[in-house]
């Protein structure tokens, strides 16, 4: 019976890993249905309604969270901070797409990395493409994972006449 134990116990924490890498990555889906969720028919989406989905993102996080948009996004820690920078919006329209989902679990901690393919529109009007990665620390916390920290890096953002040939040579 011991080995039965043993061989149980395995299977149960090998099934609590996997769920917990499913539920990290419905997190990430769910912030990215949130943050393209900010516009609507080419435009941001009106004030309440932008006030609300802000502060549906802000709680995807950590209270004492960091959201880290580099250099152009900036930077914001704590739910408030994150709420405020999530209801100025930078774009008119965004449709995020995270891949390749690289998840590492350690307890009630984990890191992911994930790729970022990013059609958007400019505030001048403009379609863009943008991609980039996402580098996101996040904290199991009574039982629901959070992001606890999360890195934008833009590998570029491309006018979407020219491609983005031209951008990386």
């Amino acid at each position: 019976m011991p080995d039965l134990e043993r061989r149980l116990a395995a299977l149960e924490a090998r099934l609590a890993d996997a769920e917990a890498v499913q539920a990290i990555a419905a997190l990430k889906a769910r912030y990215a249905e949130l943050v393209d969720a900010r516009y609507s028919r080419g435009a941001v989406v009106e004030p309440a309604r932008l006030g609300s989905v802000a502060d549906a993102i802000a709680a995807l996080f950590a209270e004492d969270a960091e959201w880290d948009g580099g250099r152009a996004l900036g930077v914001a820690r704590g739910r408030g901070e994150i709420a405020a920078r999530m209801r100025e919006p930078t774009l008119l329209f965004s449709k995020h797409y995270f891949l390749q989902p690289q998840i590492e679990l350690a307890g009630d901690r984990a890191r992911g990395r994930f790729d970022l393919l990013a059609p958007c529109t400019t505030k001048d009007g403009r379609p863009h493409w943008m991609a980039g990665v996402e580098d996101d620390e996040y904290r199991r916390i009574d039982g629901v994972w959070l992001h606890q920290r999360m890195k934008l890096t833009v590998v570029f953002l491309a006018p979407h006449e020219t491609g983005w040939q031209k951008v990386l040579v």
